[in-house]
């Protein structure tokens, strides 16, 4: 069979790594949307943002049937805490960070100054006993700035609330791994420009408004999918984020199931989907060939799906995921494939909704 044409050419390339290397913190998305607007805007009708910053390009915006593609800005950080006499930070998390990788970590402080350049500091493995080491936790990390004291840390700029991030960028692995901290969920908004962008230049007319949504504030509590829901009304929402690779070490697959990066999206299963929308979905992927894995959900997908799909009095919503290795970490991994084939999947998807449609189980 012959190879795909492939979708990520050398200028969306330079976008992606662009958008991932700029910081975008929850709570502290406005750069980067920007980046993401930006990039966007040569193939929409019109935009707007909403009073927290979601950011949404509109093309068709007066047809009355509504369809949302839409992944989140935000990406995990954490706060200035704590400054002790001596200068020393410690933090609070903004989303999910985890505490186990911070240690010898470079960061970047973003203060009213400018940046300013810190590194978690930790003990010496000489300094420390044998089966007597203390584990990192938010309780003992701290970040060291090179200052002598909390007088000279705010000289600075630095002061409780300053949002910080780690430094690590953009890198490419054996040509088809896309490394980076914040692929969760960058990627998705990557992968849902792209689709505005092959819309255009294919010059696809749909027969809805299409909401090309970039929401803030998803990983401390889906808050912005549930502002922005509210606002569009939409009809229906395609949600994309990331899920486990669960085949690399120490990953149980009992407990989070069988993904393969490399192997195609993910589609979920669970109460908060639609399955009238999935189901076309996957009869969108059978007919266009393009592989798929499956997932289940319990009580909730853990995604802004869970918002749409619950407000409005019931959003048909569904959701498309990108197998990730080491989520949450700086060296997030996808595989090109993946995130091309996600791509394809929703734009192939667009065009088979027609206007109307309801998606409901009983007649």
């Amino acid at each position: 069979m012959a190879k795909k044409k492939t979708i990520i050419n050398k200028a969306s390339e330079k976008f992606l790594e662009a958008y991932l290397n700029n910081a975008s913190p929850t709570g502290f998305e406005s750069s980067g949307q920007q980046l993401w607007l930006d990039y966007i805007r040569p193939y929409i009708d019109e935009h707007f943002v909403d009073t927290y910053g979601t950011v949404v390009g509109v093309i068709n915006p007066d047809a009355p049937y509504k369809v949302v593609i839409e992944a989140h800005a935000d990406e995990i950080s954490y706060f200035v805490h704590y400054i002790t006499s001596d200068g020393y930070i410690y933090l609070k998390r903004n989303g999910g960070s985890d505490h186990q990788i911070a240690p010898s970590k470079r960061v970047d402080i973003h203060t009213p100054k400018g940046i300013i350049k810190g590194v978690f500091g930790w003990p010496a493995i000489h300094t420390r006993t044998p089966g007597k080491e203390e584990s990192p936790t938010m309780k003992n990390i701290f970040l060291d700035v090179g200052a002598k004291d909390k007088a000279e840390v705010e000289k600075m700029g630095i002061h409780v609330g300053c949002v910080v991030t780690y430094e690590d960028t953009f890198m490419v692995l054996n040509k088809d791994w896309f490394v980076a901290r914040a692929l969760d969920n960058r990627a998705g908004g990557f992968m849902i420009a792209e689709v505005a962008r092959l819309l255009k230049e294919e010059k696809t007319a749909l027969p809805f408004g299409l909401y090309i949504t970039n929401s803030v504030q998803e990983e401390i509590g889906l808050r912005g999918a549930q502002m922005i829901a509210e606002r569009i009304q939409p009809d229906v929402a395609i949600v994309t984020d990331v899920t486990h690779c669960t085949h690399t070490p120490m990953m149980n697959k009992i407990e989070n199931g069988d993904v393969a990066a490399g192997k195609g999206p993910g589609v979920t299963y669970g109460p908060a989907v639609q399955n009238n929308l999935l189901q076309r979905i996957i009869d969108t992927a059978d007919a266009e060939k393009i592989p798929l894995q499956r997932m289940a959900a319990s009580r909730f997908t853990g995604t802004d799906t869970d918002a749409f799909a619950y407000s409005n009095q019931g959003v048909a919503s569904a959701l498309i995921s990108l197998p990730l290795r080491y989520m949450h970490t700086t060296v997030e991994m996808v595989h090109r494939d993946d995130v091309e084939n996600c791509i394809r999947l929703i734009l192939a998807t667009l065009k088979n909704i027609e206007p109307g449609e309801d998606f409901k189980y009983i007649r």
